[in-house]
């Protein structure tokens, strides 16, 4: 999924700062949840993370990473659909056991499939794990070959 992708809107994050992961050519721009005009700019700049205050929501996204309750799914859907994105990936924030944790994806089974069900029959690509930290790290390893450092 991460392949494609050029853009990452993301819609809150489960810590203070990004994973040493995100410092792979991906460009992110993340709302804090206390205004429609608090966004910042994640970019990789000299293998750094540089956080630029942008004030607006990006113009186009291909995909929308969301740690946010399931019941903003429909929010979270029209904000993909505003900005073309090609799909979602939430993540819930719990371990199987229920308990909180920043790389936890387990969601309830019935909840996954309905939040599912609403992303796809929007015509967007759903993801609700691994956790996503993980991934952009394994992309980043497989963009860069094995034999190199990351970040």
């Amino acid at each position: 999924m991460l392949e494609n992708v050029k853009t990452i809107l993301v819609i809150d994050w489960p810590s203070r700062t990004f994973p040493k992961p995100w410092r792979s050519p991906v460009p992110c721009c993340s709302p804090r949840r206390t205004g429609p005009e608090d966004y910042s700019a994640f970019e990789v700049q000299d293998g750094k993370v540089a956080v630029r205050h942008v004030g607006r929501m990006p113009e186009h996204a291909d995909l929308v990473y969301s740690h946010r309750p399931l019941a903003e799914m429909p929010e979270i859907i029209a904000t993909a659909l505003s900005l073309h994105a090609k799909a979602v990936w939430i993540q819930s924030g719990l371990s199987a056991a229920g308990i909180r944790d920043g790389k936890g994806c387990w969601i309830p089974e019935a909840e996954l499939a309905l939040a599912r069900q609403l992303a796809v029959s929007a015509g967007l690509e759903f993801i609700a794990e691994p956790y996503i930290g993980d991934a952009a790290r394994d992309f980043a390893v497989t963009k860069a070959g094995a034999d190199r450092p990351i970040g």
